[in-house]
């Protein structure tokens, strides 16, 4: 490989420093949307983004952003970044390796002295996981100007809204539509991120060039039966939420099953009223059904939304369904991933195509410009835990591999 031009030792200490902010004692990272301590991760990236020489605001809706004018103040810009919230208990990269490897490419570009057209921002977008509010990438659709009133009236489990948590950290959810980027504004958008599975490394490839993101829907199901008393109720008489609910997901996990690429996960159950020797009266559970291919998702959507409405039925139960979000599927720029490729070549690295199973903030964008992604290898395949692991050598060869892409795509 070509020797690397970004600073490794820079870019694993900010890393590391990051990710003392909201460390677990397991280890692992929580960083919810408009908390304390999402304000002290963005305090400090900002403070980095001004040592680099970068120019740097936060928008209507709390993205972070850090500009660098080109030769051309008023071109199109490029967007190259990620986000900085966690999932509850989460890892040390999954995000902040986007935002960090972003603004050491840009400072990296900015020591080798390379002169460039377009402006060039560096991003940290608002609650791109949605573990908060059960609502993700919220400072990417206000970018991408999709962000509704109704999404901002999503609830986390104190019954906070967003527009709530919003004021509460100094923001006004009235001009969230200042956030928007105007058609023809962006040139371009190029996120850095782990890979979140097993395929690069399975592949001993230390990045790959993305072709597309599966796009996520978000169900809840709420099964509604009748409690009893669980010695006095014969079976034949039961209207039990959980036994339905049950068979709900494992239809569910085995319409996903049947296709090639679709996945679908049960990430919450609640059972009320929860004793042990009562019968559930009520059960609820989340669905989250992905897929590539959009067609073939809703399809297993419907023979899901089929199968469950049977079951209940069958059971005596009712059946309630409320969709939390439906995000479709978003295929990679060609155009980009050529771009990725022949820096690659420039390299001396071999670079694999894969698609993203997980949904980015880039899938809200790709209305508004070009969208590419990059994927640095993931140790075991870990995410979303304190075991999330990319080496320092592979976090930097992907940098370098991002940072050579803007230098072509923001001329």
């Amino acid at each position: 490989m070509a020797s690397g031009s970004v600073n490794q030792e820079r870019l694993w200490s900010r890393l590391m420093r990051l990710a003392e902010i909201g460390r677990q004692a397991s280890g692992g990272v929580t960083r919810m949307s408009f908390t304390r301590e999402e304000r002290m991760a963005k305090d400090l990236v900002a403070g980095w983004m001004q040592g680099t020489g970068l120019s740097v605001r936060e928008d209507a809706v709390g993205n972070l952003i850090g500009r660098l004018d080109g030769t051309d103040a008023h071109a199109p810009v490029v967007l190259v970044g990620s986000h900085l919230d966690s999932v509850p208990n989460g890892g040390k990269f999954d995000g902040p390796l986007g935002v960090l490897g972003a603004l050491e490419a840009v400072q990296t570009l900015r020591a080798q002295g390379i002169s460039h057209i377009h402006p060039i921002e560096v991003i940290a977008f608002t609650d791109e996981e949605g573990a908060r509010f059960r609502f993700g990438m919220i400072g990417s659709r206000a970018l991408a100007g999709t962000l509704t009133a109704e999404h901002l009236q999503a609830q986390d489990a104190d019954g906070v809204t967003v527009a709530e948590a919003m004021r509460s950290a100094g923001l006004s959810p009235e001009t969230v539509h200042k956030a928007a980027r105007a058609a023809g504004s962006v040139k371009a958008y190029v996120e850095l991120h782990i890979e979140q599975g097993r395929v690069l490394e399975a592949a001993n490839l230390p990045v790959g060039i993305v072709t597309g993101i599966a796009g996520p829907l978000w169900l809840r199901f709420r099964i509604l039966g009748e409690a009893g008393h669980a010695g006095t109720t014969p079976m034949r008489m039961r209207k039990d939420a959980l036994a339905a609910a049950a068979q709900v997901l494992t239809a569910a996990e085995t319409a996903a099953a049947g296709q090639k690429r679709t996945v679908a996960t049960v990430g919450q159950l609640t059972v009320s009223p929860g004793g042990v020797n009562i019968i559930p009266g009520c059960a609820e559970f989340t669905l989250d059904l992905r897929d590539t291919d959009e067609s073939v998702r809703d399809e297993v959507e419907r023979q899901i939304r089929h199968q469950a409405e049977a079951i209940c039925a069958r059971r005596g139960v009712r059946l309630e369904i409320q969709e939390l979000q439906r995000v479709p599927p978003v295929s990679c720029s060609a155009w980009l991933q050529e771009e990725m490729a022949g820096c690659a070549q420039e390299m001396g690295i071999q670079t694999l195509s894969l698609p993203s199973g997980a949904g980015h903030d880039g899938m809200q964008l790709a209305g508004l410009c070009p969208v590419g992604m990059l994927f640095v290898r993931s140790k075991d395949g870990i995410s979303h835990q304190p075991e999330e692991w990319s080496s320092p050598e592979d976090c930097a060869i992907g940098v370098e591999l991002l940072y050579r892409t803007l230098v072509r795509v923001a001329n």
